[in-house]
């Protein structure tokens, strides 16, 4: 079985691939591999061979690490020894009866990743000790939106709430020039909490206001005053709030079953934004306070109750914190290039206030998920930081009424295949052989600083520890840990005790069903000395992950050191790779080759640097920011179509084939389908659009051209069923305006520079973008040198 679900499945049962399936024994060693040492880990991807165990796991006396099948077992002393300190532990009364022939799962040689069920916390997890499991659902709506946008985006909402499981507590906030939080629980007549949407509200003041306070109760303020956030309320007379906070904020968090036709009935009542926005203007949009207002809001919770903050937003924020363009309507929308020249006034100010709200957020363990759907940018750049943070979605689409957006809003509240399987309060703690140290973690994640002695001195995205926290994950939610050695080379000698080296990934989280698993994944590596051997390091390879590895580094230095050149960054690493693992003689560039094992790895390099994530010319710092998060949070496989889209051929004489990215695969007879990840392209050859526009699919003698013209289809509903967010569709002609979609993708070896070449039916490409057969023979050139 493991061998031929290893073939389907690269990432198989643990959910692990690395960039060196064999490690290097010293930090000098590995900084000469060139590539560095890390592992993406899918940490909650369901797999149907992993087992449930019902109880709490064993942990080792000294460093807390669960028994797993790597531990060595004495059975007549009852002892068992941990791989990651050595500690020698005596098995509790309970498991006298193991032998080599009955042994607990956990110790089963095949099960390197095991789930405890509902274990009882004796670490450093702590689960989450309340027993109402029931997620909360916050939906907040702007209300700054044209009538028709207004009603796609309403229809959305009336779709989740029936899809919603009863049991789910849910409430609503809307938000304009101002903040309105709706009483739910109030039903005989819509009751509204209104808050100024101009300056910062802290948490404390929204609680008071809402009568969540730590004293309960509005005391005495009399309904359609101003309170002293400037908050008022319209409606019925506020009575005191029930008791303490948990019960009261019950008036405004209602199970789904029992409000489902109060929200439909405020839907039908909820109007556009009717502040006058005078001509030449912008509207007045206050999403920071209205995301500050729904942290507070959740604030009341008991600790420990999942929650995400459902953010529906159609424009950029003009109004108090987290503002990211004057009301002004001359004035543009930040790019790419202010930011560089620093000419963006209020970017860094909204960045530090979406700090400021991701802090809290993680401190109460609740989600920001973000649905932006406009022509311009709303400030995903900005809020980019809550959203990774708490392990947040986000979709952009250009309309409410958009596939992109429709479909994948419908999947977050889906049950059964399609669901995203969503979790609340997950954490991952990392347990390493003493020789291996932890730099940090690129993805949707916190760091804990949680300190001790697999801490690296160097920092990568989320580090400063050994423990992370994700207040939000799904099944797709990928890692990525980098490593580094310790550099005392004493432990590392060759011949040293261990020829392998352990990694134990421990991740606790509440699953959609209210449950408390913990999910244990150990998994073991050799070191090998590659200044003797360096053939079984190469064997060791593997190049999808390196490449996108590479990506989320160097997306991450593009985002955090100013004047980085990524283009020129990742062209000396390649470099130096060719140079130390290619086979040439020297200053011969007619002699190179590479191992297979490395063959792939230049053309991903030349994809990545004509990617969205490099070139960001094209695109809005927003697009850019969901383009990269999109990119750290997804598994390799994704994440490699990403940096390089896959091309599918379809054509009378042969069934459908994988085709070079190339310019050379356009053909007048043929179909390709393009997959970017985030658009999937179906583009139909001169001769193949002139039939269809004849109707020849149409008549019975013709079925096989039917048939042709459907396949991509059938195959494009394959992709898209998997994916989130629902990709874009683009089906066009040859020559047709929307064939850039598809053009932009491919290698240019065809130009308007060298047309002679080119056969008929094919296409060209205008661009003086270098083709991959000259990145390559530039590269050779440059690798070879002494």
């Amino acid at each position: 079985m493991s061998s031929e679900m290893a073939n389907t499945d690269p990432e198989g049962l643990d959910g692990i691939r690395m960039t060196w399936n064999v490690w290097p024994r010293s930090k000098v060693d590995s900084s000469k591999c060139v590539i560095p040492l890390a592992a993406t880990i899918s940490l909650i991807k369901p797999h149907p061979h992993i087992p449930r165990l019902p109880y709490a796991p064993l942990r080792c006396k000294t460093c807390s690490s669960p028994l797993n099948p790597f531990s060595r077992v004495d059975f007549t002393a009852n002892i068992w020894i941990c791989p990651f300190c050595y500690q020698r532990n005596h098995f509790p009364p309970h498991y006298s009866t193991i032998s080599e022939t009955n042994l607990p799962g956990e110790l089963y040689p095949h099960y390197t990743t095991v789930e405890y069920v509902n274990p009882i916390s004796n670490s450093f997890h702590q689960f989450p000790s309340n027993n109402s499991t029931s997620p909360v659902f916050l939906f907040v709506l702007d209300t700054c939106m044209i009538d028709e946008e207004m009603e796609f985006v309403k229809s959305a909402l009336r779709r989740a709430i029936g899809l919603l499981p009863d049991n789910a507590l849910v409430g609503f906030v809307s938000f304009g020039t101002q903040v309105e939080v709706h009483e739910l629980g109030f039903s005989d007549m819509s009751k509204v909490y209104v808050f100024r949407g101009s300056k910062e509200i802290p948490k404390e003041q929204v609680l008071e206001q809402l009568g969540l306070g730590a004293g309960g109760g509005a005391s005495g303020r009399r309904p359609g005053g101003v309170g002293p956030g400037g908050g008022y309320q319209k409606g019925g007379v506020q009575g005191a709030a029930a008791g303490f906070p948990g019960s009261a904020v019950t008036r405004f968090l209602l199970p789904a079953s029992d409000c489902e036709y109060t929200l439909n009935a405020l839907l039908d009542e909820l109007q556009t934004d009717q502040w006058p926005v005078p001509p030449g203007s912008r509207p007045a949009r206050c999403t920071g306070v209205a995301l500050s207002v729904a942290m507070g809001l959740l604030g009341a919770c008991n600790p420990g109750t999942g929650a995400r903050i459902i953010t529906l937003v159609g424009g950029p924020c003009t109004e108090g914190p987290g503002t990211i363009v004057s009301k002004d309507l001359s004035d543009p929308v930040r790019s790419h290039k202010d930011l560089d020249k620093d000419a963006a006034p209020y970017f860094k100010k909204a960045v530090k206030f979406y700090e400021s709200l991701a802090k809290q957020l993680v401190s109460q363990g609740h989600v920001l998920d973000i649905f932006a759907s406009a022509l311009d940018q709303v400030g995903v750049a900005e809020m980019k930081v809550a959203v990774e943070r708490t392990g947040g979605l986000v979709v952009l689409s250009e309309s409410f009424g958009h596939s992109v957006f429709k479909d994948s809003f419908k999947r977050i509240f889906e049950d059964g295949e399609q669901s995203l399987s969503l979790c609340f309060n997950g954490m991952l703690e990392i347990n390493c052989s003493k020789e291996v140290k932890i730099q940090g973690i690129i993805g949707p994640c916190t760091s804990l600083e949680k300190k001790g002695p697999s801490v690296a001195d160097t920092v990568i995205g989320e580090g400063n520890t050994t423990a992370w926290k994700m207040c939000g994950l799904d099944k797709s939610t990928c890692l990525t840990v980098m490593f580094d050695l310790s550099s005392s080379d004493r432990s590392n000698t060759p011949g040293a005790v261990n020829p392998q080296l352990y990694l134990q990934f421990l991740t606790s989280y509440q699953g959609p069903d209210g449950q408390s698993v913990l999910r244990v994944t150990t998994v073991t590596r050799r070191w090998v000395d590659s200044s003797v051997s360096s053939e079984e390091l190469i064997q060791g390879f593997d190049q999808e992950t390196a490449a996108v590895v590479m990506a989320r580094y160097a997306s991450l230095k593009m985002e955090t050191e100013e004047t980085f050149d990524a283009t020129r960054w990742l062209d000396r690493f390649l470099i130096r790779l060719c140079s130390k693992f290619g086979d040439y003689r020297k200053d011969d560039p007619s002699s190179f080759t590479l191992n297979p094992s490395f063959s792939l790895f230049p053309q991903f390099m030349f994809n990545l640097r004509r990617s969205q994530f490099f070139q960001v010319f094209n695109n809005s710092p927003d697009e850019t920011a969901y383009f990269r998060m999109l990119l750290n949070r997804e598994n390799i496989s994704n994440a490699a179509v990403m940096i390089q889209p896959s091309l599918i051929s379809y054509s009378f004489n042969s069934p459908p084939a994988p085709a070079l990215l190339d310019v050379a695969s356009i053909a007048a007879d043929r179909i390709l389908l393009l997959d970017s990840y985030f658009s999937v392209v179906i583009f139909h050859g001169m001769t193949i659009a002139q039939w269809r526009n004849l109707g020849y699919q149409n008549q019975p003698e013709h079925q096989a051209f039917a048939q042709l013209l459907q396949a991509p289809h059938d195959d494009v509903q394959m992709i898209v069923r998997d994916r989130f967010p629902v990709p874009r569709l683009v089906v066009c002609d040859q020559h047709g305006s929307q064939a850039r979609f598809l053009l932009a993708k491919l290698n240019p070896s065809a130009t308007y520079n060298n047309t002679h070449e080119m056969t008929a039916g094919s296409d060209v490409i205008f661009t003086d973008d270098v083709s991959l057969q000259v990145f390559f023979e530039h590269l050779q050139k440059l690798a070879v040198q002494s």
